[in-house]
């Protein structure tokens, strides 16, 4: 990706990584997928142990809650994202693997962006006596307020659900009269 991490449309490019929540029974494992267009977290699974289980069922969320067509999914070189099982499922789905450059957590910055916030939001501000609570108050976080509710800068401070949504009220307009797709000043670029 030559940290080029913008997309034109939703499901072109997406980012993933690996999260570690600390709680009161040892590590939990956050495996998340963002789209790159919206910041919008599209795929995540959660389990104690860490093994590509974890990320084939981050992958297949977002497979499955967004059937894309051609999508690039861009990770770090974690065993996880380099095991067989995984370029298999990706292979099987029709999305191409990229992964950045060996320990350079730059080649990864929008999905590190994504674990920042979520350590600054919630895991600096609470601590999870149990692995259950931790996924509760995630799940929360994700589902409750990141993708409904979170405003970012870069998306002329929109959430990522109603910039998906604008994009498509508006992609749709725009296809009837071959209008531009954008809001304003903003134009749908994902921005990274």
């Amino acid at each position: 990706m030559k940290r080029e991490f913008t997309s034109e449309a939703p499901d072109r490019l997406w980012v993933a990584d690996i999260e570690y929540i600390p709680t009161g029974e040892g590590t939990l494992y956050l495996a998340a997928v963002v789209d790159a267009f919206s910041r919008r977290v599209v795929g995540w699974a959660m389990e104690a142990p860490l093994r590509t289980e974890l990320v084939l069922k981050a992958l297949n969320m977002a497979i499955g809650q967004r059937q894309p067509r051609e999508v690039i999914h861009h990770s770090d070189h974690g065993s996880q994202y380099t095991a067989v099982a995984f370029g298999k499922r990706c292979r099987e789905a029709g999305i191409r693997p990229s992964m950045g450059s060996v320990g350079d957590c730059h080649d990864n910055a929008l999905c590190e962006s994504f674990s920042a916030t979520l350590e600054c939001e919630l895991l600096d501000r609470q601590r999870f006596e149990t692995r259950d609570e931790g996924r509760r108050e995630v799940f929360a976080f994700i589902e409750g307020w990141y993708n409904p509710h979170r405003r970012h800068s870069a998306l002329g401070y929109e959430t990522p659900t109603g910039y998906e949504r604008r994009y498509h009220r508006e992609g749709s307009v725009a296809e009837e009269t071959g209008e531009p797709v954008g809001v304003g000043s903003v134009e749908y670029r994902g921005h990274g």
